[in-house]
């Protein structure tokens, strides 16, 4: 029997080791399984919905098909359920329920996370303006990224979630 792979990660800002009898095995996988987290889901499998969406060092990431052994030691990682609690929501989760920008919450994990990718990347960038609505639509479907990330809303909330990310962007971005 082949000896389990050691992974050290911080995860939500604590530090976790993990061990993989694979290292193919997809981070998705570990976060959910192993460390019980529930923001990020698994959907298609594919990087395609983004209901597994991270944030590994900044950087928005599909979890579904990030294998361990493509983590760097110590890599930083992101979850909806780092963000805030029921008590003091992260800018982003508040936005999305004073707009009521989630319904089914198939794709709140992708759409929140994302978002905060997004917003926090254009600030890294030097970019402090609160993005605009069509800049929001183009993130969302895939045109302003690298690699071009889409991200599925199943119920039709998208004008809600664009709001939503447009008015927590401006408590965010100054």
């Amino acid at each position: 029997m082949a000896k389990p792979h050691k992974h050290t990660l911080s995860v939500n800002g604590t530090k976790q080791v993990v061990f993989v009898d694979d290292d193919t095995e997809p981070l998705l996988y570990v976060l959910r399984n192993q460390l019980g987290l529930k923001g990020p889901k698994f959907g298609c499998g594919v990087a395609q919905c983004g209901c597994c969406t991270v944030l590994i060092d900044g950087v928005i990431t599909r979890s579904c098909v990030t294998k361990m052994s493509a983590l760097a030691d110590g890599a930083e990682i992101t979850t909806l359920d780092g963000l805030g609690s029921a008590e003091q929501p992260h800018p982003l989760q508040q936005a999305f329920i004073e707009e009521q920008a989630g319904q089914c919450a198939y794709c709140s994990n992708a759409m929140i996370m994302g978002a905060l990718g997004f917003l926090e990347g254009r600030a890294n960038a030097g970019n402090r303006a609160v993005p605009s609505e069509d800049e929001i639509k183009q993130f969302l479907s895939g045109q302003s990224t690298t690699p071009p990330f889409v991200y599925l809303c199943r119920c039709g909330s998208h004008p809600r979630i664009v709001r939503a990310i447009q008015h927590a962007a401006q408590g965010m971005v100054h």
